[in-house]
């Protein structure tokens, strides 16, 4: 029997990238008060008035409806970690990071981690992530297994790490580990809405030789994806150029294992020069752009506009637990600011298009997720406006579409989520507080 949802509201997604320019956009759809009709999980259509019988309604006038965010890079287990104490990248990784993800070598802490974690990214609106597990496979599958009861676009794949990094975290045989990888790939990849990512953590945590494997694992697997970190911190930069001193730089390691392709996403990219961005830009390679993270470690600012220039493609990335928050609205706002102190204003348009459709468009998935295009798969979050009486009386006093959009976006956060679906199916419902209205 089909099943056909009905949810009203203010509906917004982006159609096409809306670059650099002002906030006058034709690549902005909005329809205030209309139905988004989904029958079977995808999205049929839309309407301004009521679609009659037959129809599951879920009535949010008066509320905000986009699709689901995606997140490009996040760490499944560092929920562990979130806002820890003074540290720069390497010692964060060795002081926090690494002891929080070896308790995930345990069954029951990944499987009771990956739901909890899969959990708070629907609380927050997202509904679709690029994750990095551990270097266990039983964190691997606890993440895949848990995306699946949940219906759940994820991306992700066992870490590599095979040096510079402690006990329980390295991989001690290499055919072991590629055999690991194998076997995930096997089971998981392509099944229902998950696919794999091969996934070294960076390059100082894996030799030549483990890279090299990496390379001929995304070769050999179609359609798989690869996900590291590049360029993050200038020690880190050091680092590489000290291990792999026959490479021209941090982002041409990759290039010389295999690495680099039109489905790899890489966090960071703050460190790079004119010609790492031109091969960004040949390889079709993304930059996920992690801003909370990067400010919270002092990492330092993306440039933005000279990627985009380079033909790059960046999307927007939490990076929790380096990055502060699971909120893509927190992490678009920080974003404007990292490029704002560089002199570029980037409209809400530009930011909301970063974290729904040109996130999916750089993962190849633009028929799938990041719109509200009939046909696409019905990965929706509902927001109200405004919370508290300050962005409530902000949102008042906005004088055009664009005005309101960035106000939500600057002032907003998962407190200003109703409702997410996922494939149509309500996966969460903003709990009513004691004595408080219904959402």
């Amino acid at each position: 029997m089909s099943t056909k949802v009905a949810i009203r509201g203010d509906l917004l997604d982006i159609t096409a990238d809306p670059g650099f320019g002002g906030v006058a956009s034709s690549k902005v759809r909005f329809d205030a008060g209309h139905w988004l009709l989904i029958e079977d999980g995808r999205i049929s259509g839309r309407r301004a008035t009521d679609p009659g019988g037959g129809w599951q309604r879920h009535d949010h006038q008066g509320r905000l409806i986009t699709p689901g965010f995606i997140d490009t890079h996040v760490h499944s287990p560092q929920l562990d970690v979130i806002a820890s104490h003074g540290a720069q990248l390497l010692d964060w990784l060795n002081d926090y990071t690494f002891p929080a993800e070896r308790r995930h070598a345990d069954p029951q802490v990944a499987a009771a981690g990956a739901a909890q974690f899969l959990d708070a990214l629907l609380a927050h609106g997202t509904t679709a992530a690029v994750v990095f597990p551990t270097v266990h496979k039983t964190s691997v599958d606890a993440l895949f297994d848990a995306a699946q009861k949940r219906q759940m676009r994820v991306i992700a794949g066992k870490v590599l790490m095979d040096r510079h990094a402690p006990d329980g975290l390295r991989d001690g045989d290499p055919a072991q580990s590629e055999r690991d990888c194998v076997d995930l790939i096997a089971r998981w990849h392509g099944k229902d809405r998950l696919a794999y990512a091969v996934t070294p953590r960076f390059a100082p945590t894996s030799t030549p030789q483990q890279l090299d494997m990496a390379g001929a694992l995304l070769a050999a697997h179609a359609g798989t994806y690869m996900q590291t970190h590049v360029a993050e911190n200038r020690d880190e930069v050091r680092w590489v150029a000290e291990l792999f001193p026959r490479s021209r730089s941090y982002l041409d390691v990759y290039r010389g294992h295999g690495l680099l392709n039109e489905r790899a996403v890489l966090a960071h990219g703050i460190w790079l020069d004119e010609s790492d961005r031109a091969l960004l830009a040949d390889t079709g390679a993304q930059i996920a752009h992690s801003p909370s993270s990067n400010l919270f470690l002092g990492s330092g600012l993306l440039d933005w506009r000279a990627l985009h220039e380079a033909g790059a493609a960046v999307t927007l990335a939490s990076d929790v637990g380096g990055g502060t928050t699971l909120s893509m609205l927190r992490t678009m706002a920080e974003a404007y600011k990292v490029q704002a102190l560089q002199g570029l204003r980037l409209t809400a348009w530009k930011l909301l298009y970063s974290a729904t459709r040109g996130a999916a468009r750089a993962l190849h998935l633009e028929h799938e997720i990041g719109t509200l295009e009939s046909g696409t798969l019905a990965d929706v979050a509902v927001w109200d406006w405004a919370v508290g009486p300050v962005a409530t009386h902000r949102d008042e006093l906005a004088r055009d579409l664009h005005e309101r959009v960035f106000a939500w976006m600057t002032l907003g956060d998962e407190r200003n989520l109703a409702a997410a679906f996922v494939r149509g199916v309500q996966r969460y419902a903003r709990a009513v507080p004691p004595g408080g209205a219904a959402s």
